[in-house]
């Protein structure tokens, strides 16, 4: 009972860091106005649902793989099949070019516009009248990055339970 009860709130402290994780990405996505600005510039605004839907299929998708890899060894299921290797081998590698040239592409493009985005940070400061602090709010917004990072590593929660 005990042992169920733990893999229970397991269960629920992962999907719920799995979600905040989202609505982290989701939110920076968002803030920055990334997507309407792709539309934007390739002058497709009509198809800005279509992009936003790519968005979160891509997240979820790759949450999934992340979490469920030992299941998603489509290469050696493939050779399984039959198929042969260095077929399988010249696709994965066409593979990973394309999505190398895309990924890159949208990191770039991120970090453009949180870079944009970032200059706006004083501006906002002003408006909202939080003329003292705002290096102490950084400052500790980093610290706590550090402090977890630490505690991570410290409990060794990156390891794998068997």
């Amino acid at each position: 009972m005990l042992l169920s009860l733990r893999y229970l709130l397991l269960i629920i402290c992962g999907a719920s860091f799995g979600l905040l994780a989202a609505a982290g990405v989701f939110t920076v996505l968002v803030a920055v106005g990334l997507i309407p600005r792709f539309a934007g510039k390739t002058h497709t605004a009509k198809k800005v649902m279509l992009y936003e839907e790519m968005v979160i299929a891509g997240t979820v998708i790759g949450g999934l793989v992340s979490v469920f890899e030992r299941y998603c060894h489509i290469g050696d299921w493939l050779l399984q099949q039959g198929l042969p290797h260095r077929l399988l081998q010249m696709a994965g590698n066409a593979f990973l070019v394309i999505f190398g040239i895309l990924a890159g592409m949208f990191i770039g493009c991120l970090a453009l516009a949180i870079a944009e985005m970032l200059d706006s940070v004083p501006i906002f400061a002003r408006r909202v009248g939080f003329r003292h602090g705002l290096g102490i709010a950084i400052s500790a917004m980093a610290a706590g990055k550090l402090v977890g990072s630490l505690f991570y590593f410290a409990v060794q929660l990156h390891e794998v339970i068997p």
